[in-house]
Parts: C-alpha cells; structure tokens; sequence
C-alpha cells in the first residue's frame, strides 16, 4: 500500500477546497466537513504504482488531486480491461459503501506521476447518517456514474471502432468547442484502446485513417482535431 500522510493545515486548506468542488462533499455542513477533514490523508503514487488491488478489503473512497488513474480488471486468463480512467477532481470507489461486498472490484494504478486524497468509508458513511441533503448528493452522483456507464454499454456494443474513438476523442474536449480543437495523449495508446475495448493495432489504424479523411492531424504527443462541428455530426449520424 502507498504512504499515508496526515493533513497539515495547509494541505487541509487546499483539500477543503477540492472538495467543496465536488457533489460527495459540497452537501456537507463545516462541522462535517471539519470532521472528515481530521481523518483524510495524502498519498503520492509513482507511474506504474498500485493504489489498491481487486479484491482487496475496500476501507477507503479517493478524490484525485493530480495525475492520472487507471481503474482496471484481471480477468481469469489473466487479461487485463480498463474499466476507467480518472482525472484530477474525480472521486473513485464511493460505490463499495452501497454495495454490500467491501472489497475493491477493479485494480487502481497510477499512470503518471499522481496525489490524491483517501477518505475513511466508515467516517464518511457516518455523516451520510446525519445529513440528508449529502444522501441526496451522493444519490445524484451514483445516478449521474449509471447514466454514464449505461452509454459506455450502448458505445461499446452497438457501435464500430471509428465510432468509439471519436467518442473517446471529443470527450477530452469542451463540450462548447466547434472548430478546431487539440487532445494532449497523455495516456498510452495500449491503454486507450484497452478503455475502448478495441486493439491498439485497431486504434492506429483508425487514426490514421481519421487523419487520411482530413478529420484529424496525428503530433507526436497529440491529436489535433481539425473539424469538431464535423466529428459531432458523425457521432449523430453513426448508428453502427
């Protein structure tokens, strides 16, 4: 398990308004927040560090800070799918406190260099007792995650790979843009098309054949969106 660091009054500082910016905590009164905040630590993840492994008794929910993490399962033959990726401000693993199995059902890695903050379940769920309005809240992000994977299911059985990589692709983006727009690769590739459930020979040759429409120019850390009005209105008009 990675290192654990109490919060400093500083970094309590910085927590705090990290949390106020999420619904799991925005709900909840000073005092609450106050008495979450005196059992929530720090931890700091090298690339390629596990934070917590499946299957593992689940004792902590988490909020990225910074980095990047991928949520991941081992199936039997010993294939790994990403089930996720998580960006700074995301909260992760909230769900095992409703689930009845306390046990974490996917393996948490970090991809680059990564700080987050771990919160006591038990603390947590303590104050969801005392404080209907933050019930409420979690309520919506738990409706809000099932909205989201009920359309990764639809995205990753009924549609094809160009499909899937333009979805990937425009959701890096601001839902406002229009014209042309860059998404930074971040991520390695093996791990993206992990996430899209396709190969990642599958995801080149999709690229390069977005890039051979003239719908994308391929950088060397990079993908510049030439036509976002034009991507949009493919996802539309895409049915298979």
């Amino acid at each position: 398990m990675s290192k654990r660091t109490p919060l400093n009054e500083q970094t309590a500082t910085a927590a705090r308004e990290l949390m106020l910016s999420s619904v799991l905590f925005s709900q909840l009164e000073p005092a609450q927040l106050d008495t979450l905040l005196q059992q929530t630590h720090t931890a700091a993840l090298t690339e390629g560090q596990v934070l917590f492994e499946q299957q593992r008794p689940a004792k902590e929910i988490f909020m990225l800070e910074s980095g990047q993490i991928k949520l991941a399962r081992m199936s039997p033959d010993g294939h790994e799918k990403v089930i996720d990726l998580i960006d700074p401000g995301s909260t992760f693993a909230e769900a095992i406190m409703f689930s009845g199995v306390n046990v974490y059902p996917v393996t948490a890695t970090a991809l680059r260099p990564t700080e987050l903050l771990c919160f006591n379940t038990a603390a947590y769920a303590s104050i969801l007792h005392q404080s209907t309005d933050a019930c409420f809240a979690i309520m919506a992000q738990m409706s809000c995650r099932l909205h989201w994977y009920i359309g990764e299911l639809d995205r990753l059985t009924l549609h094809n790979a160009t499909f899937r990589v333009i979805s990937y692709l425009l959701e890096q983006i601001p839902s406002t843009d229009l014209g042309t727009s860059e998404v930074k690769l971040n991520t390695p590739k093996h791990i993206i098309a992990s996430r899209l459930s396709i190969t990642p020979e599958t995801l080149s040759r999709t690229l390069s054949k977005l890039g051979n429409d003239g719908l994308i120019a391929i950088n060397e850390h990079s993908v510049t969106l030439k036509d976002v009005g034009q991507l949009r209105s493919y996802m539309k008009g895409t049915t298979a």
